[in-house]
């Protein structure tokens, strides 16, 4: 059981990494998702029994979770912006393939308030209306090397943000950076932090309080959500996966060096296939475990 949740929180994290799908959305395909929100709940407010079951089970993940992430920090900050297409061409592979699964996967909820669909409209409008009106696109990507009381701010509202999207199972967190002009600057702090220079610890410290702060915030409100309002739910996530193509297609004129967004001319058949087929095989890893 341990290996399977290293793999699990290993998958986890390089969803996380790169725009895309989240952490979450892999948790919901592979079928832990609810154990996966209600272990963080538990060991936020549980009582002491549930305490030590939620925090064995998210050590286990945690642990799969940070050498995932370590790996992939340390090869994308430097591959993202010269493969900036193939890597979107690959997410929404991840994207197109998942709106499906998770759909079949929670027929009975979505089909019990059909009328909920409203909420997929919702949530992909949220989505491309942060795309849309983003005031960071077209190149004007935060510099993070002289941090000031403004930008602190920015960092750790981000980092509120990116957990809050990274736990649902719809936008990723890192997708969220990205619009916000602050992906590649996080990924290069992290970078630079596991090569011992300190000059970036303010810069993670202030973002990694933003993610607690979020993980305290949000996983409640899901957990309630899910066991109250399943179906409304539910509807919401597949329509933020839906508005996350459109910010995936944007992504490329919020780096460093802008480029344009994601075309017919330079999306890439071979890695949307990769994409694709990821996706279809964390679903049949998940159909040989649950016969």
């Amino acid at each position: 059981m341990y290996i399977i949740q290293f793999i699990r929180g290993f998958c986890m994290a390089l969803a996380d990494s790169v725009p895309g799908v989240s952490g979450g959305t892999i948790a919901f395909l592979l079928g832990f998702y609810d154990q996966f929100i209600g272990s963080i709940d538990d060991l936020l407010r549980g009582n002491m029994k549930k305490k030590k079951k939620a925090l064995l089970f998210l050590l286990k993940l945690g642990i799969g979770w940070v050498c995932g992430m370590v790996l992939a920090v340390l090869v994308l900050a430097s591959v993202f912006e010269s493969n900036i297409y193939a890597i979107s061409s690959m997410f929404i592979g991840f994207i197109l393939l998942a709106i499906p699964i998770v759909a079949k996967e929670e027929k009975e909820a979505l089909g019990s308030h059909p009328g909920s669909v409203l909420f997929a409209l919702i949530g992909a409008a949220i989505v491309c209306a942060i795309t849309f009106f983003n005031p960071v696109s077209g190149g004007n990507s935060m510099n993070l090397e002289h941090l000031n009381l403004q930008l602190g701010v920015y960092v750790f509202l981000a980092g509120a943000i990116a957990i809050s999207a990274m736990v649902l199972p719809g936008i990723s967190g890192s997708t969220l950076l990205l619009i916000m002009g602050l992906y590649v600057p996080v990924i290069t702090a992290i970078k630079d932090i596991l090569h011992f220079d300190l000059a970036a610890f303010p810069t993670v410290f202030i973002f990694g309080c933003g993610i607690l702060t979020g993980i305290f915030s949000v996983v409640k409100i899901i957990r309630k959500a899910l066991e109250q309002f399943r179906s409304q739910t539910i509807y919401l996530i597949i329509g933020l996966m839906i508005g996350s193509i459109y910010a995936v297609i944007r992504g490329p004129e919020t780096l460093d060096t802008p480029q344009a967004a994601l075309s017919l001319e330079t999306f890439n058949i071979l890695f949307f296939v990769i994409g694709a087929a990821v996706i279809l095989g964390l679903q049949k890893i998940k159909d040989v475990r649950e016969p």
